[in-house]
């Protein structure tokens, strides 16, 4: 019996040791964004420490407004390859890629709800600019707001029941149903919900965030370089986001802080203009 033991300790300790055992993959995180360095706009895709870039898309027309699904493996953008600008949805190795919205007005700025099931966007199919949301493969689409000042830049909250977004120069949130539309507050740019719904960041020249009834108004980043598109990290630690430098160093670069201000770190340092990042973790 003591040698039977033995025996199958030796093997469950050959079989821990063993290098050909499975392992868990690896979790990494990736930024998608939007750069003209090799003469139009184009997405690419790199590590979130601004290492391994890769070109995802190659098109004569602009590819702009990139947005990762949360688990990482597609990626709905706005182009305009087709005549006009339209939505499409790409898979994360740039292969795949599907026209989801069809309309002779514009059609962009997509956000997938939480759970990747659907798209919100902005559209002027309707003469103004509204919110719309559809399935994530372009059916079912449902117009959310109605206004004449116009809606634009759309972002979920974490937990999928609400959508924050621009209503006119006004930060405004709704439920997902449309219903329930409340002004936060009165002049803002590119909402966007921290992870843990607690937040919403959002630009007014320069970078700030608040509480997500609109009290407690913090300014992140007062450098008096214009901040823009605001992303955050799937852990809430850090905002990525486009920086509009002056012109002696050049235009936009793709910037990350700490979620209180403070370490900027430049992601992309080209002489291009680098914008519009989507932050996603991912195996």
């Amino acid at each position: 019996m003591e040698r039977t033991i033995v025996a199958l300790l030796l093997v469950v300790a050959a079989a821990s040791c063993d290098g050909n055992a499975a392992s868990p993959a690896p979790v990494i995180e990736k930024i998608a964004f939007v750069s003209d360095r090799d003469g139009n706009a184009e997405i690419y895709v790199m590590n979130a420490d601004g290492s391994e870039l890769v070109r995802l898309t190659s098109n004569p027309a602009r590819d702009i407004e990139p947005a990762f699904a949360p688990d990482g493996r597609k990626i709905a953008f706005t182009s305009e390859r087709d005549g006009n600008d339209e939505i499409y949805v790409v898979n994360a190795d740039g292969t795949g890629l599907v026209n989801v919205t069809s309309d002779p007005a514009f059609d962009g700025e997509p956000a997938w709800s939480p759970d990747g099931s659907k798209i919100a966007f902005s559209s002027g199919r309707d003469g103004t600019g509204a919110i719309y949301v559809m399935n994530a493969d372009g059916s079912g689409i449902a117009r959310l707001t109605n206004a004449p000042a116009g809606d634009q830049f759309p972002a979920w909250s974490p937990d999928g029941s609400k959508i924050v977004f621009q209503r006119g120069s006004a930060i405004t949130v709704m439920n997902a149903d449309g219903s329930g539309v409340t002004e936060l507050r009165p002049l803002g740019d590119d909402p966007a919900w921290s992870p843990d719904g607690r937040k919403i960041a959002f630009t007014d020249g320069d970078l700030y965030v608040m509480n997500v009834d609109g009290t407690g108004v913090t300014l992140l980043a007062p450098d008096f370089l214009e901040e823009g598109q605001p992303a955050w990290s799937p852990d809430g630690r850090r905002i990525a986001m486009t920086k509009h430098l002056p012109v002696d160093f050049g235009s936009m670069e793709i910037y990350v802080i700490q979620a209180d201000g403070t370490s900027p770190v430049n992601l992309t340092k080209h002489p291009a203009n680098d914008s519009d990042p989507s932050w996603v973790r991912r195996k």
